[in-house]
């Protein structure tokens, strides 16, 4: 793997590329908006997206899919309810078979309930699907700073390839076979740091979004296993790491997005907060198994308008008394 196509100049494709270019690998950046890509290969920015950021100039951004797709290693860091259509139009470009292609979204396809490996298997069947997910924020990224995620391939060889080809001094992959594990840590932690943006917003304190965390790790961890999820998976970095970033603060676009609800602003701008696609699809998961997933459920409610935010604090609160493990 000597050379890259990231698909998908948002902030996170952006940094993916400056890992990968830190990597040693030629890097080639597809945006469809061309002032972006002549911003990024004349002035080495993207300040719509990274602002006050410097993009190593090695990169090499593109309005041509098909320059993308060509490569050694394809990595498509697009929204998730985009997924399908995106490796549609990729495999259309060129995308050769066997190429490594590595997710780099999280959620679940609204409409098929399917996760994204799921997605793209279907849309690429002769590429190799893997998904990269882990506590990370894309400044953090672009800017050098300690991380580190996991990579998940059914096929482990191609898992650690991968970590090897993506590792750098400050950006630290592991690799995992656990596909479901990474998938559904990350996808269901959007729609749990909404919550935790809702508790925030309505200034519940501290006390409660501690234990609103604790809550929701042990309903991803029910949800996860029920789907045939390793536990030390969901413990890891995909899965409980991830979920206490993303409940953490501003920079999570979704706890943020859940600040705004939680301040009587449900109709805030939203861009790209996975979560609240996410919200339905996983209560609907979780209503098909029988999993009981309480806030998730208040979350779906909230967005969908059923529910008012002070209902849902209450019907959280009042639900019948139990054994914490239960």
């Amino acid at each position: 793997m000597r050379t890259v196509g990231i698909i998908g100049a948002g902030a996170w494709g952006t940094a993916l590329a400056t890992v990968a270019a830190r990597a040693g690998l030629a890097v080639t950046l597809y945006a469809r908006d061309p002032a972006m890509v002549d911003t990024v290969n004349r002035h080495h920015r993207n300040e719509t997206r990274l602002p006050g950021i410097d993009i190593d100039p090695s990169i090499a951004a593109t309005d041509d899919i098909g320059r993308a797709a060509r490569n050694d290693l394809v990595l498509l860091a697009v929204p998730a309810q985009t997924m399908r259509a995106t490796a549609t139009a990729a495999t259309a470009a060129g995308i050769a078979p066997g190429t490594p292609l590595v997710i780099c979204a999280k959620g679940l396809e609204r409409g098929s309930d399917k996760r994204l490996s799921e997605v793209v298997g279907e849309t690429v069947p002769h590429a190799r699907a893997a998904i990269l997910s882990g506590p990370s924020f894309a400044a953090d990224v672009a800017r050098g700073l300690p991380t580190a995620v996991t990579i998940a391939a059914a096929d482990e060889a191609l898992a650690l390839a991968l970590c090897r080809a993506l590792a750098g001094p400050a950006f630290r992959p592991y690799a995992e076979t656990d596909l479901v594990g990474v998938e559904i840590g990350g996808a269901v932690k959007n729609v749990l740091a909404i919550a935790a943006g809702i508790v925030s917003g309505r200034g519940l304190g501290a006390s409660a979004l501690a234990a609103l965390i604790a809550r929701s790790f042990a309903e991803l961890r029910r949800l996860g296993e029920a789907l045939g999820a390793r536990p030390e998976t969901l413990m890891g970095l995909s899965g409980l790491g991830d979920l206490v970033l993303t409940c953490s603060g501003p920079q999570s676009r979704n706890f943020s997005y859940g600040v705004s609800v939680g301040g009587g602003k449900a109709d805030a701008p939203h861009p790209l907060a996975e979560g609240i696609a996410t919200a339905a699809v996983a209560r609907d998961l979780a209503r098909r198994r029988g999993i009981l997933m309480p806030i998730v459920e208040a979350v779906a409610a909230v967005l969908e308008g059923t529910l008012t935010v002070d209902a849902a604090i209450e019907g959280l609160m009042t639900r019948p008394l139990k054994r914490e493990a239960d």
